[in-house]
């Protein structure tokens, strides 16, 4: 079949108790497809993360959570997306010493906990954020 979907989880992101749903979500695939604790962790923070940004900015979207396979290696894709503003700096959100009032790991921890890191957006169209961590 190609070799890529094998199991999905979709979370609307409308309030603050949706972050917390898509984060058990993806801690429970991490861990059934053999994560270790350490994995299972920076997956959590990377899912809290992108919904926490949705959540604030743009207000709803949704946090897709895939168990995907390619060249026989299993790891987590996880697809953050909404039609909010956009971002509007983004070379200036991707720098490590970029801060908005979050505590979180921004986007530059999120590009540095995974193994993969694609994002689109576009003003006043929404945003794309496609991060993927391989099993090791």
């Amino acid at each position: 079949m190609g070799g890529v979907d094998m199991n999905t989880s979709v979370v609307n992101i409308l309030t603050e108790w949706d972050i917390v749903a898509a984060r058990q979500i993806s801690r429970s695939l991490a861990k059934l497809i053999g994560f270790n604790a350490v994995d299972q962790a920076r997956i959590t923070t990377v899912v809290s993360e992108l919904a926490r940004n949705i959540y604030l900015y743009a207000e709803q979207g949704n946090v897709t959570v895939n168990v995907i396979n390619k060249n026989n290696r299993d790891g987590i894709q996880i697809i953050a997306e909404d039609r909010g503003p956009g971002i509007q700096n983004l070379q200036g959100v991707l720098k490590e010493d970029y801060s908005s009032y979050g505590l979180g790991a921004g986007l530059p921890g999120v590009k540095r906990l995974m193994d993969e890191f694609e994002i689109e957006t576009e003003a006043n169209q929404g945003t794309k954020i496609v991060v993927v961590k391989w099993l090791s």
